[in-house]
């Protein structure tokens, strides 16, 4: 099966959801800077949002560079990452209305987490396909960020429970580590 599809439709659904969480926010009102306090959360779990839906296109991106064809478990585990990524407007915009309270900031986590396993099942199901010498398994090799940001996630899950803003720096470290540009997968598609 060709790709074109897949990824035409998954570019238009994390459009949609950068767009649902964009009409979410708010005008203010009152001209001044006070204006601005209360709005500070939502603002703030927009931008991390944002940069995680981001990092997820671009990392889409980059993988399906990598690909040549697909089969009906890649498009379910497609949609399985989808569905997960479908949810982060809901979350964020809970999280962000609520001030970071315990719960809206653990199911912020829950969220992310079952989208970043959603995301490792996808990859290991393209490199089932192509096989595990193919240069997406190359380019992937052990993927210690990917493990890493799902433990990440797990701990922060009971930690918004303990201590909110420790959640909330986890997350926050998480992103700033998988936006660190990672050439694995370019230097493969540049390479013989």
């Amino acid at each position: 099966m060709s790709k074109g599809r897949l990824e035409a439709f998954s570019d238009a659904v994390i459009a949609i959801l950068i767009t649902i969480m964009f009409l979410e926010l708010r005008v203010p009102h009152g001209a001044d800077a006070a204006a601005l306090r209360p709005l500070l959360p939502v603002f703030l779990t927009y931008v991390l949002s944002f940069v995680f839906l981001g990092i997820y296109w671009n990392n889409h991106h980059h993988m399906f560079q990598a690909v040549d064809r697909i089969n009906g478990r890649i498009l379910w585990a497609n949609l399985h990452l989808l569905f997960w990524l479908s949810l982060v407007p809901f979350v964020t915009g809970w999280m962000g209305e609520n001030h970071f309270a315990p719960l809206p900031t653990a199911v912020y986590g829950v969220v992310l987490l079952l989208a970043g396993v959603a995301y490792t099942i996808l990859q290991n199901a393209i490199i089932a396909h192509h096989g595990p010498r193919s240069r997406l398994a190359e380019a992937v090799g052990a993927d210690t960020k990917g493990k890493l940001s799902v433990a990440l996630y797990a701990a922060a899950i009971p930690l918004a429970f303990f201590r909110e803003w420790i959640s909330d720096a986890i997350y926050v470290f998480v992103a700033i580590m998988l936006l660190a540009p990672d050439p694995r997968i370019e230097s493969k598609l540049d390479g013989p």
